[in-house]
């Protein structure tokens, strides 16, 4: 249990069944009458977010998440196999349940999976990944870092904006929060 008054953003709390995330909080104390915590909370398994008022003082079950480091072995059909690290345990894990950033993983990746019981709550990425683009229009003589962008295509199949001088077969960093070209990996 944990009280409303030590609710901070990144707190999870459990609440009708399910994981909640603290995204923001204000601790209100009115002139007249007794304080209470305003929070905007962030469903972890879908996404939802709510505004929730609590008493001053009031008690709040933590939920209790179990954060393991994985490694992505193999894909099984459309599962991703995953070993634990410390224990070398496997675990399989759905596309959904991984989410959006699933484009980005390629085998050997190290990912923090988060687990609230036996449920997935999520599935973390690193912040960047090295990849190998395997379509792309060719760069022609001239193109320059600032005068545009193309899409090209990954070896994990995701599509991103790269700039013209880039071609295929180069390794390039990618920003796995936000879709985004970071620079060529250096051999």
């Amino acid at each position: 249990m944990i009280s409303s008054n030590d609710l901070r953003p990144g707190t999870t709390i459990e609440l009708d069944g399910s994981v909640w995330r603290v995204v923001e909080f204000l601790h209100v104390k009115p002139g007249k009458g007794s304080a209470f915590v305003r929070t905007k909370i962030k469903n972890a398994q879908n996404g939802n977010v709510v505004e929730r008022t609590f008493r001053a003082g009031e008690t709040i079950p933590q939920a209790n998440l179990d954060k393991r480091e994985m490694q992505h072995t193999y894909k099984d059909g459309d599962q991703f196999v995953f070993m634990d690290m410390e224990t070398y345990e496997e675990s399989s894990l759905s596309a959904e349940q991984i989410g959006e950033r699933v484009k980005y993983l390629s085998e050997g990746m190290e990912v923090s999976v988060t687990k609230w019981g036996e449920q997935v709550i999520e599935v973390e990425l690193p912040n960047s990944v090295v990849l190998e683009v395997i379509e792309t229009d060719p760069g022609v003589k001239g193109d320059t870092a600032t005068g545009g962008s193309k899409p090209a295509i990954v070896e994990t199949g995701a599509q991103i904006m790269v700039p013209l001088f880039i071609s295929k077969g180069e390794r390039i960093k990618i920003d796995t929060r936000d879709d985004k070209y970071l620079g060529r990996e250096q051999q």
